[in-house]
């Protein structure tokens, strides 16, 4: 500690300390400042030592402030990827645990919001996955099973959204196709009531703007999908909303039976 206090006595020491050969005061520099919260000034100088330490004792706790410094600095896809290698070569370390934590929580942090593309989500779900398998005792595993619940969320709300835009521009097959990909892939999901009355509103709409011989099988189709609403959410506030819709659905079919009997 003496020695990195007197290296660091100035700015001007500092930079004469980048630029010197000195592996030990860059390593005890690194560390004072890496206590003090000087990030940035200790990665410069972990970035010149990592290479000179690596298979020495000193490159574990190295390594490890290293990586930290990265997930301090919220760099997520350097300190995901230095933890991940920390906990590889330190397979017996103490802070193995926590480095595969963080490790994966920086990959949660890297999941964009849900509109955008969610290949880092499904990475860091897989990432905050194995960290609970491989530490099923873990004082984190309650956290990484709250960050895998809103990350499982936000993949709902994306496939949701995307059926629900098929509806909004009224490509009716493609949105009861969606609805029924969401209703498989989300069975406990928050929007599933609101996708089981959305893909029997798209089946309803797709009937009436049908030509004329296929509405009425497509009438009844749309009927199918309100039984399975029904099935499901009976006590649903949205269950009046798909009760006038079967109203006219039977009322359409009620007319078009009508018409049929009086041709024959």
């Amino acid at each position: 500690m003496l020695m990195a206090a007197l290296v660091l006595s100035s700015c001007s020491d500092y930079q004469k300390l980048l630029k010197s050969d000195d592996a030990a005061k860059k390593y005890a520099a690194a560390d004072s400042l890496y206590k003090k919260k000087k990030l940035k000034k200790a990665l410069a100088l972990m970035e010149q030592i990592v290479p000179v330490y690596r298979g020495k004792p000193q490159a574990e706790p190295l390594m490890f402030r290293y990586a930290n410094t990265f997930y301090q600095l919220e760099d997520y896809y350097l300190s995901g990827y230095q933890f991940e290698r920390f906990a590889s070569s330190y397979p017996k370390s103490d802070s193995l645990e926590l480095a595969a934590y963080r490790s994966a929580k920086s990959y949660y942090e890297l999941s964009p919001r849900y509109s955008l593309d969610q290949t880092d989500t499904y990475k860091a779900m897989e990432k905050l996955q194995g960290f609970i398998d491989q530490f099923p005792t873990s004082e984190y595993k309650e956290e990484a099973n709250k960050l895998v619940f809103e990350l499982r969320r936000k993949l709902e709300k994306k496939d949701y959204e995307i059926a629900k835009q098929f509806l909004h521009i009224s490509d009716f097959k493609a949105a009861i196709e969606a609805y029924n990909n969401f209703i498989s892939d989300h069975p406990g999901s928050v929007y599933r009531p609101n996708a089981f009355l959305e893909r029997m509103e798209a089946a309803y709409l797709l009937a009436i703007n049908s030509v004329p011989s296929k509405v009425n099988d497509r009438l009844k189709a749309a009927k199918k999908h309100y039984d399975s609403f029904i099935k499901y959410y009976s006590d649903s506030e949205l269950k009046s909303d798909a009760d006038e819709m079967l109203e006219d659905i039977d009322k359409r079919l009620s007319e078009s039976d009508t018409s049929e009997k009086e041709i024959n």
